[in-house]
């Protein structure tokens, strides 16, 4: 099943907002309350959470893009096993250290 994405009220004088990024992409897998977007406004920036969990199934909407509120931003196939999202960044892993010298035999007279 389907669920919407949708932009939520975000003030009393507040009417749309700009998509500044997503979090994820379409197939990614997503979990309940997971932040999937921010939006910014001239007044607040504002993470949008994911309404179920589930796979993103469409993205309606660009970075850069302005929306109203309560306008479809896309929608999460719920139940759904996407993909796990990609890092971030790749993490770096330390080179191994050499193993310390041994140490010499001392002679006893």
């Amino acid at each position: 099943m389907s669920i919407e994405i949708k932009v939520p009220t975000m003030g009393e004088s507040v009417t749309e907002a700009t998509v500044a990024r997503w979090f994820k992409k379409e197939g990614d897998a997503v979990k309940r309350d997971e932040p999937l977007l921010e939006l910014e406004t001239d007044k607040v920036t504002v993470e949008v959470p994911a309404p179920a969990d589930g796979a993103i199934e469409t993205i309606a909407v660009k970075a850069g893009d302005t929306v109203q509120v309560g306008s479809l931003l896309g929608s999460i196939s719920e139940g759904a096993a996407g993909k796990p999202a990609a890092p971030a960044a790749p993490a770096k892993t330390a080179a191994p250290k050499a193993a310390p010298a041994p140490a010499p035999k001392m002679d006893t007279p």
